[in-house]
């Protein structure tokens, strides 16, 4: 019994994250959901209290995924080496969880969507400041504050679908840092 209210459980949630990665937040309903996972709507309500409740319980699942296979992500070898994995990081994130991404790019005007991305890329800064002070940049805060905007917009224009050479654009950001 309880191995099928779980399946069930996770059938509401990737039904969800798909509708409202692909149809947005406020075009789906749970009446939908419930529909397209072939449960109940009560059985929705039952599990995640309401429809905010579910969209929450998804980004947090999202970037419990994401940290735990991108955990390496922060070790610091040396600064060419972070900046590399750092300028690469938005394709593979995207890579690996599309339907998630794509949802954070349309939901990137919802306070909570905002605040868990903010929490999950705060720890890059300091490190990727920390890199450009060692490799002797000239204004390391700038050089900072400029690859966080590329990587932001890269996995952004990914998600959404509308960068079709972002492996060629990483090797460009590469190459402007000699990496």
């Amino acid at each position: 019994m309880k191995e099928t209210v779980l399946s069930r459980k996770e059938k509401i949630l990737q039904t969800a994250l798909q509708l409202f990665a692909n149809k947005g937040y406020l075009d789906t309903s749970t009446k939908e959901i419930a529909a397209k996972a072939e449960v109940s709507e009560a059985l929705i309500f039952r599990h995640f209290g309401n429809k905010d409740a579910l969209l929450v319980h998804i980004i947090k699942s999202g970037y419990r995924k994401v940290l735990l296979h991108h955990k390496g992500m922060m070790s610091y070898v040396s600064a060419k080496d972070f900046l590399k994995k750092m300028i690469q990081l938005p394709s593979k994130l995207v890579a690996d969880e599309p339907l998630f991404w794509k949802l954070q790019e349309r939901l990137s005007h919802h306070s909570f969507s905002r605040s868990q991305h903010e929490q999950f890329i705060k720890p890059v800064q300091p490190v990727l400041l920390r890199a450009f002070q060692e490799l002797a940049y000239p204004e390391p805060e700038l050089e900072t504050q400029f690859l966080m905007l590329v990587i932001d917009m890269l996995w952004k224009r990914e998600a959404c679908g509308d960068i079709k050479n972002a492996s060629e654009l990483a090797r460009l950001v590469e190459e402007k840092y000699g990496l």
